[in-house]
């Protein structure tokens, strides 16, 4: 076999995965996904020395939950691109390039991921073409991003994102930080999805320790991610609203999110659920009486969610509003690599919670939110279904919390050892990879938030579409630039 297969947050011995001729690995990459129903979680790679680059290939199998991994050395400056056989490797070769230097041969637009020095924008010529340029300073406290449109009139026929502007070091701050901070750094990494981020952070290391957390602090860490979820959905729900001038769900919604955000403060002190994970379990417990308030908050809750979710996709000037804008197709989708919502929403069966299960998901029938028209009002109705389904999810949690303990300390890590631990987000697919050396401590580590694919979807969803139904699309993908950036 020229591949090992690995289930989602459990460790392999790097010496264990197969290293092929560059020719082959890459053939294995494009064939994989073009054949037997893969597709690209990652590709990256270290530099073993000046003329030496080591890369990993890993490929996910949602209809199976595996994970194939296969590595290959590069000599040289170069090698053949995938990109060109397979679109939606053209990031990863992009970051490879940008990042160890190393050139895929034939790749179409190797323009920077994060590094944007005297770079030319893609440029449309013509007496009727024009440009609008925003950003990257926008009004209010929105992330730096610079959006350029290609318009003939008011059609777009492309757009062009460039981000990058507060590239932080994550991934480099996590090798030299102290141990214990570093689970501060993972929850940073995009701050609306502190628990996702933490927990996969949390649940790479348990893997490298090959250590099993309790059932109490899985289901403590499931509930949490779940109203992670709900408050993100239900904030966007209300954006959405807004942006098409339907104030009174726009104001309940933005209500709703923070009685919520406000459950993660009854849990532990931070209505971002920040400090509540930590490698071996969790901080903070839920007692019986917390348990009883918990379930009286989310009632109340949902009833003004679920009634105001039909207040705005039973209005058919709204719904009217969000049909046919920001048409991303499945094919389309497929091709680029989209996840989590997004995908969803163009009918891509794509749900780590039921792809990759683990934790408390790998016992829980998890029934997968998709819309099929790929436009806003998809994307709008995966949101309205999800936030309902993770409710009735989190009650269900709620009843079977066992009595144990909530924090078992992790032992030292695996040598030379390399983990792949995934999270479904409320974004999508959370994904953090972690390599140990022969002493045991973290040597690489690699984030990948669901930004990093779904940035290109945005750019898709408004080629040939009207320029003033930007911030709609932009609300409705709701991507994070700070995910991005890194």
């Amino acid at each position: 076999m020229n591949y090992i297969i690995l289930q989602n947050a459990s460790a392999c011995k790097v010496r264990d995965i197969p290293a092929l001729l560059t020719r082959d690995w890459r053939n294995w990459i494009i064939d994989t996904c073009k054949n037997h129903g893969g597709r690209v979680v990652s590709i990256f790679g270290f530099r073993q020395n000046d003329n030496v680059v080591k890369l990993f290939g890993v490929v996910g199998i949602d209809s199976r939950g595996e994970l194939r991994i296969a590595s290959t050395e590069i000599e040289g400056p170069s090698y053949d691109c995938i990109t060109c056989e397979l679109t939606e490797a053209h990031l990863f070769e992009r970051e490879l390039f940008e990042n160890l230097g190393l050139e895929p041969v034939g790749h179409p637009w190797l323009k920077p991921v994060r590094n944007f020095t005297n770079y030319s924008h893609y440029l449309i010529s013509g007496d009727f073409v024009h440009e609008v340029a925003v950003g990257p300073v926008h009004a209010g406290v929105i992330e730096p991003g610079h959006f350029r449109f290609q318009c003939n009139g008011e059609k777009v026929l492309n757009l062009e994102i460039q981000l990058g502007y507060q590239h932080r070091g994550i991934e480099k701050l996590m090798l030299s930080a102290n141990p214990l901070k570093r689970m501060l750094l993972a929850e940073s990494i995009a701050g609306d999805s502190s628990i996702a981020h933490g927990s996969a952070y949390c649940r790479a290391l348990e893997g490298l320790a090959n250590r099993t957390v309790t059932k109490r602090a899985r289901t403590i860490r499931a509930i949490a991610l779940e109203v992670e979820r709900i408050a993100n959905h239900v904030g966007d729900l209300g954006a959405l609203s807004n942006d098409i001038g339907f104030l009174p769900p726009a104001s309940y919604f933005g209500k709703l999110r923070a009685d919520f955000l406000n459950l993660l403060l009854l849990i532990n002190g931070n209505r971002l659920g920040r400090s509540l994970l930590k490698p071996g379990g969790v901080r903070f417990d839920i007692p019986p009486q917390m348990i009883s308030e918990i379930k009286e908050r989310m009632s109340a809750a949902m009833i003004d969610v679920n009634e105001t979710i039909d207040l705005l996709l039973s209005t058919s000037s709204a719904v009217s509003r969000l049909e046919n804008t920001g048409v991303v197709s499945h094919k389309t989708a497929k091709e680029i690599g989209l996840v989590g919502v997004a995908a969803r929403a163009c009918n891509l069966q794509r749900d780590v919670r039921i792809n990759y299960p683990s934790g408390l998901y790998r016992s829980k029938n998890i029934i997968i939110a998709t819309a099929s028209s790929g436009d806003v009002y998809a994307r709008t109705r995966v949101r309205a279904i999800e936030t309902k389904r993770s409710s009735e999810l989190i009650d269900e949690l709620l009843n079977e919390i066992p009595d144990e303990k909530t924090l078992v300390p992790i032992s030292d890590l695996e040598q030379s050892s390399l983990v792949v631990s995934m999270v479904e987000g409320w974004r999508g697919e959370v994904v953090h990879i972690a390599r140990t050396d022969e002493s045991g401590e973290i040597c690489q580590y690699k984030i990948i938030d669901p930004s990093f694919h779904n940035w290109t979807g945005l750019e898709m969803a408004m080629r040939n579409g009207q320029i003033s139904d930007f911030p709609l699309c932009n609300k409705s993908f709701n991507l994070s630039y700070a995910g991005y950036d890194l």
